[in-house]
């Protein structure tokens, strides 16, 4: 069956809508959520990448400007600063590895990460196991520069840098508030990039437009939930995310 392209619009509307609830609640995964169902709608993978990352700058900088008493400001140099000198690489490597060997190697190294972090979240074990421990500074900040690479390559870096901030920053007002300023900050990289390339096309502007009361409305309701849920719930809910996500990249 061959869709329209109202009815294209409005699944991907639908999606936006589901995704950025998500973001909204936990501060991550829209743009990797979404990117491999606006894939199979729109059929261009350029497009559907500057369309989410600009929908995603949207919703980091809403939360940054509106929540920035929550933000982690230590957390935050720290992580911009290796994730960020990890982005040019990754722009660079775009050009020249295959793509989809790498997201699924990420993906994978998610997946395996997340269900032991989620493990830990749930285990009522007295003795907790080594993987569960604090994270190494070198081993956090190896993490947090993979991200920036692979977040310069597809921008979906991501889940690697989500690795590292759970570790660092457990309150769930200051993750999110952290985390969307982050997204802020790298994406406004990304889209200063894409528009110096003439990447931001006309057909880009009409289809956001399109999907901006989807994305307000996701908000809306990733908001209410975000605050009535409880720190551990926040906690199972971003492990869970991150193991859908890796999942995603995997398949």
């Amino acid at each position: 069956m061959v869709l329209s392209i109202v009815e294209i619009l409005l699944l991907a509307g639908l999606i936006v809508f589901i995704t950025h609830a998500l973001e909204a609640v936990t501060g991550f995964g829209c743009s990797v959520l979404a990117f491999p169902f606006m894939l199979f709608l729109m059929n261009d993978m350029e497009h559907v990448k500057i369309i989410l990352t600009i929908l995603a700058w949207l919703l980091a900088v809403y939360f940054a400007t509106t929540k920035y008493r929550d933000i982690y400001w230590k957390q935050f140099a720290i992580i911009v600063l290796l994730s960020g000198a990890g982005m040019p690489a990754g722009m660079f490597l775009f050009k020249s590895l295959e793509p989809s060997l790498l997201v699924k190697s990420l993906g994978l190294f998610i997946v395996v990460s997340a269900a032991v972090q989620l493990y830990c979240s749930v285990s009522r074990v007295k003795t907790i196991p080594y993987f569960c421990a604090t994270l190494s500074r070198g081993i956090g900040y190896l993490i947090l520069f993979s991200g920036g690479i692979v977040h310069g390559a597809f921008a979906v870096g991501g889940p690697l840098i989500i690795l590292y901030s759970t570790k660092k920053i457990p309150d769930k007002a200051r993750f999110r508030a952290t985390m969307c300023l982050l997204w802020t900050t790298l994406n406004t990289v990304l889209i200063t990039h894409y528009f110096f390339q003439g990447k931001i096309t006309v057909r880009i502007g009409y289809d956001l437009l399109f999907l901006l009361p989807f994305l307000t409305g996701g908000v809306i309701v990733g908001e209410i939930i975000h605050k009535r849920v409880s720190e551990n719930l926040f906690k199972k809910i971003v492990f869970t995310s991150l193991l859908l996500v890796g999942m995603v990249m995997i398949f």
